[in-house]
């Protein structure tokens, strides 16, 4: 299965790669300002994300909306989850609505720059990859009546280890979840420093690919500890796939946004507010708000204030949110990837 995971992790970026190539054909020929942005979308508005095709030729309504949410657990998981919603967005836009499985952020940002993804949920540090790559454009995340939901990045180890603080940590197994991850990358780059921990200097990265996977690998012994997202681990313990007492915390940073909800760039502008007044709308069912923690609704965000904090956690960590930096350090992650299952045989 490893195996499999990391040929889809190369074939979307040879994806991205070919798209690269012909995205400055594709670019808008009037653009005045792109900023941060792939060369085949442009930000005249200068609110940070795509603007619509300035052609409405180019706008597009498909019969059949295809939505999916971040790969950080299981994606058949959140398959079910999601179902009351997607069953109410097909009704709400009277179109087909299918939920696309997806094995990696890469995979997810691939599948929306090239057309094949209309509406997801990415999480936190590939949101920002999605919008500069993949035109995503983000509009919601997960809140309550009067805020969105945030989560914070947590240091997880054994409950029965020694470990106390960051620093014990130096020459240690620690695991980081993927390249595009704030909370399970980018984030400790940025703040482990200042603890008295260097990512890549103290200790060599290991990437497990997920987060879920970090946590069961401290747990079964084949880290020593790892950066994960705090609500994530909380679910898992939710759900009984762990005893959150087998483990202790010891690291926890600010707030961060949890996932956002984007759609692509260049739907009809007609069907985006038709599709955005019945996310809005919407209120979780109990199952949904479980799974949640609490969270009852799509809340409405701006991407140029709300992922702001995350901006400058990865310029703190000398990362830039483009396509070189994505590329080079997710094909680290590939081969880091096929060395442990190489190793497993």
């Amino acid at each position: 299965m490893q195996l499999v995971r990391v040929a889809a992790l190369g074939a979307a970026f040879a994806g991205l790669a070919a798209l690269a190539l012909s995205g400055p054909v594709a670019a808008q020929s009037a653009c005045k300002h792109r900023g941060d942005l792939d060369a085949m979308y442009c930000d005249d508005n200068n609110d940070l994300v795509a603007d619509a095709p300035k052609d409405p030729k180019r706008w597009k309504n498909p019969s059949t909306i295809v939505f999916t949410y971040t790969p950080v657990e299981d994606p058949a998981v959140y398959e079910n989850i999601f179902k009351p919603f997607t069953d109410h967005l097909s009704k709400c836009i009277d179109k087909r609505v299918v939920f696309y499985q997806v094995q990696s952020n890469a995979a997810e940002i691939e599948a929306m720059r090239s057309g094949r993804l209309h509406v997801g949920g990415f999480s936190t540090g590939p949101t920002a990859f999605a919008v500069n790559l993949a035109g995503a454009v983000p509009f919601a995340v997960k809140g309550y009546e009067k805020d969105f939901q945030g989560y914070n990045l947590i240091v997880v180890v054994k409950a029965s280890s020694p470990f106390q603080k960051l620093a014990d940590l130096k020459g240690k197994k620690v695991a980081h979840t993927s390249p595009s991850s704030n909370s399970g990358h980018l984030a400790p780059l940025a703040l482990f420093p200042k603890e008295g921990l260097v990512p890549d200097k103290d200790y060599k990265i290991l990437f497990s690919g997920k987060h879920d996977q970090s946590v069961m690998g401290v747990n079964s012994g084949d880290y020593d500890a790892g950066a994960v997202a705090s609500d994530v681990f909380h679910r898992m313990a939710v759900r009984g796939q762990i005893k959150e007492a087998d483990f202790r915390v010891i690291y926890r940073s600010q707030k961060f946004p949890t996932s956002s909800f984007a759609y692509a760039h260049d739907l009809d502008p007609k069907l985006v507010d038709r599709m955005l007044g019945c996310f809005y709308d919407y209120r979780f069912p109990p199952e949904m708000k479980k799974a949640f923690d609490g969270a009852d609704r799509f809340f409405p965000i701006n991407y140029k204030t709300t992922w702001e904090v995350v901006r400058n956690v990865a310029s703190g960590s000398g990362q830039a949110f483009d396509r070189k930096s994505y590329e080079a350090e997710s094909k680290r992650e590939a081969e880091a990837a096929a060395k442990k299952a190489a190793g497993k045989k």
